[in-house]
């Protein structure tokens, strides 16, 4: 019988076939299966992996306004990405659902309830009932990432009950924004899972920092990016001058225990998974001197206020015309 005082966590590092979400979504579905036959009761992803991230604007250009080429690469883009609504993630839900195995995991989200034509860097989070349980939008794109996804908001801050853990996620640098990490504490997170899109010089530090700032569990889970995962009919494909064989992003997956030590170091270079075992005991252990929302806070000095209202700019009543109501797919 499984201890119900530990969990068991696969860490999918793979790489999308970029802009291809059918055959990202094979190799997903792949892992799912893989991790539930190692017991894993969760599997994790990186930022963005369906259908991937837009590493293609730092190298072409992409803050050139009106260009021919960005409009292409968008648009291709939005065809690409996960509308849940429209059942883009049915086999990943009914895999979860037939393996008993939650599942987190970015996505690029097209947003049907914001019209439907603008792209968010979304954390999915899907339970072992095969349930889309949460999706949270990147709070705020990083640095030219605001040139493809637009800025999320605070619906997606919530946890989720796996095991013996309360697990919660965050994308890549609002990893770094305390807020952000202080309104899933104060909902009892103890597992806390970083998305990033690929490389150790983002995972290395961060991931012990949150671990011992939190006194949690932190699991670093990233993507890979080469060459070759450039199929050939990805748009404007010469532009991005590609070299054989070059990495854009190596992975850096890694674990770090509640007192900030390694678990599992990063691990770079290559496509696997990592299976790991988390006692939950420790957690408990190392909130004895230290617990952030808890007995070490000081809710009557500081306090944070979280609005969780997922944003729309426009709200329908009475009857709905000839045309699509907000929130409705898009295919």
């Amino acid at each position: 019988m499984p201890d119900p005082r530990r969990l068991r966590v696969g860490l999918a590092q793979i790489a999308a076939v970029v802009l291809d979400r059918g055959a990202t979504m094979n190799k997903v579905v792949a892992r799912v299966e893989e991790a539930a036959r190692e017991g894993c009761g969760l599997v994790v992803f990186g930022e963005t992996v369906l259908p991937g991230y837009p590493a293609w604007i730092a190298r072409t250009d992409g803050a050139r306004f009106d260009a021919a080429d960005q409009k292409a690469l968008h648009a291709a883009y939005l065809r690409a990405a996960v509308q849940p609504e429209a059942g883009d993630l049915a086999d990943l839900c009914a895999c979860a659902a037939r393996h008993r195995i939650a599942v987190m995991i970015g996505v690029a989200e097209r947003a049907a309830d914001r019209g439907g034509h603008s792209l968010y860097c979304s954390r999915v989070f899907i339970t072992a009932d095969g349930a889309i349980a949460s999706t949270h939008r990147k709070l705020m794109p990083t640095y030219e990432e605001r040139l493809s996804w637009s800025i999320g908001d605070g619906a997606g801050l919530v946890v989720h009950p796996v095991g013996p853990f309360r697990v919660g996620g965050l994308n890549c640098y609002e990893n770094w924004m305390p807020l952000a990490r202080v309104a899933l504490q104060g909902q009892g997170e103890d597992l806390h899972v970083a998305l990033w899109p690929g490389a150790e010089r983002l995972t290395g530090e961060i991931t012990r920092f949150l671990a011992r700032e939190a006194r949690s569990y932190v699991i670093s889970i990233s993507g890979l990016m080469r060459a070759d995962d450039f199929p050939a009919t990805f748009p404007h494909r010469e532009r991005l001058q590609l070299k054989d064989g070059e990495v854009l992003f190596d992975g850096g997956s890694a674990v770090a225990g509640p007192d900030g030590d390694w678990v599992v170091p990063p691990v770079c270079g290559r496509e696997t998974l990592i299976v790991v075992d988390l006692d939950h005991d420790r957690v408990l252990e190392e909130r004895q001197n230290f617990d952030p929302a808890g007995h070490y806070a000081r809710p009557d000095v500081l306090r944070l206020v979280v609005d969780r209202t997922r944003q729309s700019g426009v709200e329908l009543s009475g009857e709905s015309g000839p045309g699509r109501p907000v929130g409705d797919p898009l295919r």
